[in-house]
């Protein structure tokens, strides 16, 4: 692997890329322009997310998670997309990038305006129950835990890189049940514990499979979600450009690593690439 510093001029990504077919895989360092916090960039603060098996197993642990979730939906809403994402559908749109992948559930790619996106891991914006499979938007349940809740959480409050508050007290709160069936309502994302669903993590394999280099873009790559498409990417012999702020699990299988910020790195790779 050859790491490129941030002084360093982009011109061996350039031309790496240049005349080839790329899928791109962003995480969470893309967002954080747009006031989304990451879980492991170099000024991140550690923190716990709930697993999944801590969400299912009492009511308190729900109630504690929808406390949270529905404060921090005021910030995530308010939330929009970056130069960075701007510069990836500009890539798209010049027939660069043929697909992104990402592990974000923000939706701010969505925003954006990315055509070809597979949402790894869900999006926030979308509610699935538990017990009878039943989705709905993230938006009709929050007006229902208004009306459940009124004026919980008025206030500014630091906000975690999944889009919860941080909220110590959540005791009085009180949490929306299934319309339909009375089940267990969760964000259609999947949780720390929870496995991506088969045929989504098979059409990923399938766009890596298909493209002749893959870009990775604000993920330090530490959960194998992530990380594994980069492993099959590499062991196919496509090269593999890592653009991220520290190290990441998957530095060793990349052809360069550029060590730099998302935007200032893709927005002058559309421009170049994008003419």
């Amino acid at each position: 692997m050859e790491t490129v510093t941030e002084q360093q001029d982009l011109a061996d990504v350039r031309a790496l890329l240049a005349g080839r077919r790329v899928v791109a895989l962003t995480g969470a360092g893309i967002s954080t322009d747009s006031g989304i916090p990451d879980y492991r960039g170099p000024d991140s603060v550690p923190r716990q997310p709930m697993t999944y098996q801590e969400f299912v197993a009492t009511p308190q642990a729900q109630q504690r998670y929808w406390a949270r979730a529905h404060v921090g939906w005021r910030h995530m809403t308010g939330a929009a997309p970056n130069a960075a994402h701007h510069a990836l559908v500009a890539l798209e749109r010049a027939g660069v990038v043929d697909a992104v992948i990402t592990q974000n559930v923000d939706g701010l790619h969505e925003a954006a305006g990315q055509r070809e996106l597979v949402a790894l891991h869900g999006r926030i914006a979308d509610v699935a129950c538990l017990g009878c499979g039943a989705r709905t938007p993230r938006a009709a349940l929050h007006d229902r835990l208004d009306t459940l809740n009124p004026g919980y959480g008025a206030g500014a409050y630091a906000i975690a890189p999944d889009g919860d508050a941080v909220l110590e007290e959540t005791s009085d709160f009180r949490v929306a049940r299934c319309v339909s069936c009375g089940g267990i309502l969760k964000p259609d994302v999947v949780f720390f514990g929870e496995s991506v669903p088969k045929p989504r993590v098979a059409h990923c394999r399938a766009l890596v499979d298909g493209a002749e280099a893959l870009l990775v873009v604000g993920s330090s790559l530490q959960v194998m979600s992530g990380l594994r498409f980069v492993r099959q990417a590499a062991k196919a012999g496509t090269p593999v450009v890592i653009v991220n702020r520290g190290r990441t699990r998957g530095d060793d299988l990349a052809t360069l690593k550029l060590d730099a910020g998302c935007a200032e790195t893709l927005v002058p790779l559309a421009e170049d690439l994008a003419a």
